[in-house]
């Protein structure tokens, strides 16, 4: 029905500029074939252009109607799949081109140097470099934004960082309970190509990947449902860079925030791209009870070690034990003494030697 009405409208508005026209381009033409049709009288010229025009003008709206909504409905769906930062960044430039344009050329324009259509043709110009560079500046925009308004944001109500969440931290699992206690403030950050590379991996055909894949999953749902804690999902990606690794190091950069991760060579790459890294193993290993070397301790020596005569053994929470000199306990319970302990991101190692050795000596 509202079709029927916009019609109607538009015919409405095609007979009442045709009856306008009639004495510039219909009076001409009656002039032409009123002889040959034997008409002798025009005054009824523009009841027939307000006739003629509105007829033409529904014939063909209901078309360019049907085209129009048409149009109208991918303009829609195209905006929807555009992400906010790129349609925000990208209006944004294309204000600053159109400013710049109307800056430059209204001196020209007042002097009549420039001519309409060179005019329309620069302000075009101009405006479509502003969007192209403006889009180019997206990653930026919000590292920017929440530069200015974050100064105040903390000083009222406390700042509240990003931390960015990598593929092997949200597999790994332990994440989930450190946000149960507490500990972690501030926005957890999910990229979205981190979750690409999660739906990857539980798509595997190795079972041991996809069963990875879908406990990193279960931990996300986790998080977001159970867990009290804000999760922000990053829709932007970073087209010219194909490492996660990479892309992870540069959203941080973008974002201000820390990258969490137990990777050890992601922790390296951010400590070389001056980037905020959380290691969840360092963070096991400040938990653990210290061990200082010359203390006693009780162990299990369980496997040889890699150097010659060494035992292999691990405390309750996972540590490894290095004994000299282990190999001939292997399978028993002794006493070791500590004698050195190696702390490191991937881990804590403890070097020891048997009590019985040391009272031999």
């Amino acid at each position: 029905m509202m079709k029927k009405w916009f019609q109607v409208l538009l015919a409405v508005i095609g007979g009442l500029l045709a009856a306008e026209w009639s004495d510039r381009i219909g009076k001409p033409l009656i002039e032409v074939i009123a002889p040959v049709l034997g008409i002798q009288e025009t005054e009824w010229l523009a009841y027939w252009m307000f006739g003629l025009g509105a007829l033409f003008v529904y014939a063909c709206s209901a078309w360019a109607i049907d085209a129009g909504l048409r149009l109208i409905r991918e303009g829609e769906e195209r905006v929807a799949r555009v992400p906010v930062t790129d349609l925000l960044s990208g209006t944004l430039g294309m204000a600053v081109g159109l400013l710049l344009a109307t800056l430059l050329l209204n001196p020209f324009e007042r002097a009549g140097l420039s001519p309409p259509l060179l005019h329309v043709l620069l302000v075009a110009l101009f405006a479509y470099a502003g969007y192209r560079l403006g889009r180019t500046k997206r990653e930026e925009l919000p590292a920017a934004l929440g530069a200015r308004a974050g100064k105040a944001e903390k000083e009222v109500k406390g700042f509240e960082e990003h931390k960015i969440l990598d593929t092997s931290v949200i597999i790994d699992g332990r994440i989930a309970d450190i946000c149960k206690t507490g500990f972690i403030e501030g926005t957890l950050v999910i990229p979205e190509f981190v979750l690409e590379e999660l739906q990857h991996i539980a798509d595997s055909s190795d079972l041991l990947k996809r069963n990875r894949g879908r406990r990193g999953l279960d931990i996300l749902n986790k998080i977001q449902k159970e867990l009290d804690v804000k999760v922000l999902i990053y829709e932007g990606d970073f087209d010219e860079i194909s490492e996660v690794d990479s892309k992870l190091v540069k959203l941080a950069k973008v974002l201000g925030g820390k990258v969490i991760t137990n990777d050890f060579n992601l922790n390296k790459v951010c400590e070389l791209q001056g980037v905020s890294v959380l290691n969840i193993n360092d963070l096991a290993n400040a938990v653990k009870p210290v061990v200082l070397p010359g203390e006693e301790i009780v162990v299990q020596v369980i496997k040889d070690g890699k150097e010659h005569g060494q035992g292999v053994a691990y405390l309750d929470d996972g540590t490894m034990i290095v004994v000299e000199g282990g190999r001939d306990f292997i399978g028993t319970t002794l006493d070791v003494l500590v004698t050195s302990v190696l702390q490191t991101s991937a881990g804590r190692m403890i070097f020891a030697k048997p009590k019985l050795l040391e009272k031999a000596l």
